[in-house]
């Protein structure tokens, strides 16, 4: 500690008293102060030297600086913030093995000088005094970063810089894209595993580049250097520390809308006995942690993510467990304040509870096997065997037996009756009475709540006591039962004290029973004073602790009062009853006051009716109604328009000129004007008083407003202590308007429930954020119990009301560009939208032209379609990402690669679904006259026909028709007309467009209830493809989608023939020749045969073409052989050709080296 104090404390700056540097900043002074104005800038002295010498440069400077501040402005949003915010999630997420855990601990030393030996589940310190924060670690599962990213304010993302980034930083990455992109921070780890310094460098840059492109330009990226005795640096985590105490952060959208808590304790609260009998049964299970977002109300359904919905059972805020320090004002954060809170990693101290206290030992003592003396053992053997006891003790005691003697038959205990209860009870009131009674009968009560009280009412660790609130009659009243029992303990502990202290003490216990009458005078007329609390009768007790005592009066009057109906309660003999007894009591009290009677006034007299005759009024009459004050109205206003009014008779053209006013008439209003002025600066005006002002006074309030706005309007560069500094500077009054309308609205919100009682508040607000919750539910599954850990983090997320139903969702959607696969429609997919996990079957579309959603197979590539599920109905514009499989496969994961296949946004919410198919139906003609044709095996009967009447049709060539009517044979043909005269060859088609049905399955994820080895492998519905394969089955081959060879037969066409009228007229060259009639068919060659010489002779010659060809060939080989040498020795030429100019070179570059050096000595 010592030396970080050393390193953080900086060496102040001596400025220099001798020197050139001193001397010029003395004459420097010594001219300033003999200026007449010393405070002018150098700018206003000398405004020739700041002048623009170019106003192109100037403007571009001006458009420049005015850019860079328009981007680092943002639409100002109200501040939800509460008073007491909640603590700052942050999420450490990244790879396996990257030092997330190590880091969590080095933060937590940082911060409380605590060293947390196992890390589970959330941890809440306190950072400094207007600051905690929540350390939440996310280990390596889809569910899991989907859960946090949803929820977390900051993201601490660490990355193996010896590795690079991983294919899970990306994923988180685009996961927080689509749920709304919190604060990312990244931090580079193992760099002490790059040793080369120049290496680390670049490796540096890279990353950070790769991180600007993925987040922003700009983004924090950290080092971490290394570990030192297993921890990271101290002041590199002392640096990340500060970056995160200062942190800022944005409202999202989804959050600023919804309620959220991140659990931090879970307990079962469920009967044992029900948990024996039944070990599966549903659980009744309490969750804690602190209100995000917006206030959560009770009647809201839930959705626990990796459970489903649920319906909350019990909510009531507690204490928070890491509260803020107090408010006293102090320089720093004091050691012994630093708190932290990690109930799931085993660390914190006592945790008060509803229904337990929860003590945890800190230190070496709690882990110890301490030595067992005898009676140690022997209590701790009885405690073993009343837990290993199966049957309850109500049970164990029925079965309980007696005998009176050896032989006799056994008593048993069920079998005995108690038949003096009714005189214990007796004994019991009698006993009560007593107790309220005497003085001294309830000290062993007071004795017990003391004990409870001294035991809650502690001082916390910010030295306030929780118990200086409360009223101070109620402490005078307990003071003197106080006062005996610490006088009983003082006796008891020191025997030896003096006997004038005990009398001492024995006054001061006695002074509670002085000035009694006063006292009883005083509350019996408080009593009578007191009038009824309208809002109470109207609206009901809001007060917690008074709802429930008059819960239990009414429980126990409900057997005395008469019911007429079952549904109207007798009361009148109650109520007659409570009066009797008021009156009787009163007439007893009566008595002991002699002045009582002028206390109460007699409503018979004159003065005391006009007291209350205005109330019997619905409303004040107000000035404007009034016919007295009308009547003087007008005559004001009449005498005004003659004496100041201007006006011109319209008739004459006559122009009428009003007299001013006097002096004395306007300073008489000015000092009538300045108490009004006054009195309205101090407070506003209410919504009764403005309705109630006379005309007068109303056209007073707007001339003042009209006269302080054209001030304001005239004047707007003047009078307003603007100095003109020379600079142009641009106009951000708007956006600063923006940004005071926030604030004033920000104030305006957090002042409208400040001055309610705090269960009065929460009944109307909710609990708002910040506070720590209690939520009870009921009917839990009893695997969310047993397969609980804390390593996998419960999100509870408040549901709105158009939320909890279901139906069918419309979005765009995209399929991710990393993403290997297409999607195909039918196929099972698991979506994260809003706060759930869910598995369902989407259909894809396309949006087109005509806004038709026409049916797709596949999603298209790098395009957005249309996608319809049947899920729960969530606001527009919400962001959700699609999966495939959520399950931690490594084989599945290399196949895949990116797991989030498709992202997009909810577009619009509707009750069913309009999702179009193309069909086509494909027909024969068997009849054709001219542009009639009769067409078959389109329909089956005469009724499909009759739907399909004035139908359009068309043919393969492009020839369009229509349905006409129905044709008796065959069964299912129609006659139709076309535009032209149809083939037989020709195939008719008819493209009709029906109605795609999507599949109503919806599957919450339930990843939490699996069993530990198994919470990362959930799998929902399986694709058919899967099944296949797991069962090694092929798809059955169907004729119609086999690759088969086409064999068209090629048409033969009659031949052309031209009338012979025609052929006359037809020119030569145009008239049909009459040559051979098949001339492509070769002429049949005549055999020919030779005589003897004939064959000599053929038999000579066939002998020299082989000769010579032989010749040629031989003549062919020699030439190669020739071309070949020629070519080696032409290759040895240039090769020595080569090494001679190489030589050359060499000695030409020697020589000119040599004159070169001669040159230069």
């Amino acid at each position: 500690m010592a030396d970080d104090a050393g390193q953080d404390k900086r060496k102040q700056h001596r400025a220099r008293q001798s020197g050139v540097k001193a001397d010029k900043k003395k004459l420097k002074a010594k001219k300033d102060s003999n200026q007449k104005d010393p405070e002018l800038t150098a700018r206003q002295r000398n405004p020739k030297a700041f002048a623009i010498n170019s106003a192109q440069r100037a403007e571009r400077n001006f458009r420049r600086k005015e850019d860079l501040t328009a981007k680092k402005q943002h639409i100002p949003v109200v501040d939800q913030t509460p008073d007491v915010p909640p603590p700052v999630l942050i999420a450490v997420v990244g790879p396996p093995k990257v030092g997330k855990t190590t880091l969590i601990k080095n933060l937590i030393k940082s911060f409380t000088r605590t060293n947390v030996t196992e890390i589970k589940g959330p941890i809440t310190i306190v950072t400094s005094k207007k600051r905690r924060i929540t350390l939440l670690e996310c280990n390596n599962d889809v569910n899991s970063m989907i859960d946090v990213a949803k929820c977390a304010d900051l993201v601490l993302l660490l990355c193996d810089a010896s590795y690079g980034f991983e294919m899970e930083i990306f994923e988180f990455l685009n996961i927080c894209q689509v749920h709304g992109m919190p604060k990312i921070m990244g931090v580079l780890t193992h760099l002490d595993m790059i040793k080369n310094p120049k290496q680390l460098r670049k490796r540096k840059k890279e990353l950070k580049h790769r991180f600007w492109t993925e987040v922003y330009d700009g983004a924090k990226l950290f080092y971490l250097s290394g570990l030192l005795h297993g921890e990271y640096l101290r002041n590199e985590v002392k640096n990340l520390g500060r970056f995160i105490s200062v942190m800022k952060f944005r409202p999202l959208q989804w959050r600023g809308a919804h309620s959220y808590l991140l659990v931090d304790r879970v307990e079962d609260v469920t009967n044992t006995d029900r948990i024996r009998r039944d070990p599966k049964c549903d659980r009744e299970v309490v969750l804690y942690g602190y209100v995000r977002g917006v206030p959560l109300k009770q009647e809201h359904m839930v959705h626990i993510a990796g459970l489903g919905d649920a319906r909350i059972d019990e909510l009531s805020a507690i204490p928070d467990p890491c509260p803020l320090p107090g408010t006293e004002k102090k320089r720093s954060l004091l050691e012994k304040e630093r708190l932290l809170y990690a109930p799931m990693s085993g660390v914190g101290g006592i945790v008060y509870d509803k229904d337990a206290v929860y003590i945890e030992l800190q230190g070496s003592h709690s882990h110890k096997v301490q030595e067992q003396t005898a009676e140690a053992a022997e209590q701790a053997e009885l405690v073993s065997k009343l837990i290993d006891k199966k049957a309850t003790i109500d049970e164990q005691m029925e079965q309980q037996e007696f005998r009176l003697f050896s032989d006799a038959q056994p008593i048993k205990s069920k079998d005995f009756r108690n038949d003096e209860g009714e005189e214990e009870e007796e004994d019991g009131e009698s006993s009560e009475d007593e107790d309220e009674e005497g003085e001294d009968s309830g000290l062993d009560a007071a004795d017990s709540e003391d004990e409870e009280q001294d035991e809650f009412a502690t001082d916390d660790w910010r030295g306030e006591n929780s118990d200086e609130e409360e009223d101070p009659e109620e402490e005078d009243a307990s003071s003197g039962d106080e006062e005996y029992q610490s006088l009983g303990n003082v006796k008891t502990a020191n025997e030896s004290d003096s006997d004038d202290e005990e009398a001492r003490v024995l006054a001061s216990n006695m002074s509670w029973k002085t000035n009694l009458a006063q006292k009883a005078r005083d509350a019996f007329l408080q009593r009578h004073s007191e009038s009824k609390n309208l809002m109470r009768l109207v609206y009901g007790v809001y007060n917690q602790s008074e709802r429930s005592r008059q819960e239990a009066e009414a429980e126990e009057n409900e057997d005395s009062e008469e019911e007429l109906g079952g549904l109207f309660r007798v009361a009148a003999k109650k109520q007659s009853q409570q009066q009797s007894d008021k009156d009787i009591r009163d007439k007893d009290e009566r008595c002991f006051f002699e002045y009582q009677g002028d206390a109460t006034r007699d409503w018979l007299a004159e003065d005391n009716k006009q007291l209350i005759k205005n109330c019997f009024v619905t409303g004040k009459w107000k000035a404007s109604e009034d016919a007295e004050n009308l009547l003087k109205m007008d005559d004001m206003s009449d005498a005004e328009s003659e004496v100041y009014g201007d006006f011109e008779d319209l008739e004459t053209g006559e122009q009428h000129s009003g007299k001013p006013k006097t002096e004395g008439d306007g300073e008489s209003d000015e000092e009538s004007a300045k108490p009004e002025e006054s009195t309205a600066a101090k407070r506003k005006l209410t919504r009764v008083e403005e309705e109630n002002l006379t005309k007068a006074e109303l056209m007073a309030k707007k001339l003042k407003l009209k006269a302080k706005f054209d001030a304001e309007y005239d004047n707007s560069g003047e009078g307003k202590g603007e100095e003109d500094t020379g600079r142009i500077t641009g106009d951000h009054s708007f956006y600063e308007d923006l940004k005071a309308e926030a604030q004033r609205q920000s104030e305006l919100n957090k002042s409208e429930f400040a001055h309610l009682d705090n269960e009065f508040r929460i009944q109307i607000e909710g609990y708002r954020p910040g506070l720590y919750v209690r939520l009870g539910f009921k009917q839990l599954p009893a695997e969310f119990v047993e397969n609980f850990d804390a390593s996998y983090p419960v999100l509870v997320g408040a549901l709105n009301l158009t939320e909890e139903n279901v139906g069918y969702v419309n979005c765009k959607v995209k399929k991710h560009r990393w993403y290997k696969k297409i999607l195909k429609t039918g196929d099972p997919l698991i979506i994260s939208m809003g706060w759930r996990r869910f598995q369902t079957v989407a259909i894809y579309a396309k949006v087109e032209d005509n806004f038709r959603q026409r049916y797709l197979k596949y999603t298209p590539n790098h395009v957005t379609c249309s996608m319809t599920f049947w899920g729960p109905i969530t606001p527009q514009n919400t962001g959700f990402l699609a999966l495939q499989t959520v399950r931690q496969d490594q084989e599945e994961m290399r196949r895949l690669g990116f797991r989030i296949a498709a992202t997009g946004c909810v577009t619009e919410l509707d009750k069913s679904s309009q999702i179009m198919k193309k069909l086509k139906l494909v027909g024969h003609p068997f009849k054709i006259y001219k542009k009639t044709a009769f067409v078959k095996d389109m329909f089956n009967s005469s009724l499909e026909v009759a739907k399909f009447e004035g139908a359009k049709i068309k043919t393969v060539s492009g020839i369009r028709g229509q349905i006409k009517k129905a044709h008796h044979t065959p069964e299912g043909s129609y006659r139709a007309t076309f535009e032209d005269k149809i083939l037989m060859s020709d195939i008719v088609f008819c493209r009709t467009w029906f109605r795609v049905e999507v599949p109503r399955f919806y599957a919450p994820v339930t990843s939490l209830l699996l069993p530990l080895e198994q919470k990362s492998q959930w799998q929902g519905m399986k694709t058919l493809g899967q099944l296949k394969r797991e069962r090694a089955m092929q798809n059955a081959a169907q004729p119609d989608s086999m690759y088969t060879e086409v064999v068209r037969k090629e048409k033969i066409f009659r031949p052309l023939t031209i009338p012979k009228a025609l052929q006359r007229a037809l020119p030569y060259k145009d008239k049909p020749k009459f040559g051979p009639e098949n001339p492509k068919k070769p002429l049949e060659r005549v055999a020919v045969v030779l005589s003897p010489y004939e064959q000599k002779v053929a038999k000579m010659m066939k002998m020299i073409e082989t000769n010579y060809k032989d010749k040629l060939h031989r003549e062919r080989v020699e030439m190669k052989k020739r071309m070949k040498n020629y070519r080696e020795k032409k290759r040895e030429k240039m090769a020595s050709k080569e090494r001679r100019q190489k030589e050359l070179r060499k000695k030409v570059s020697r020589a000119i080296s040599k004159m070169r050096g001669k040159q230069s000595a």
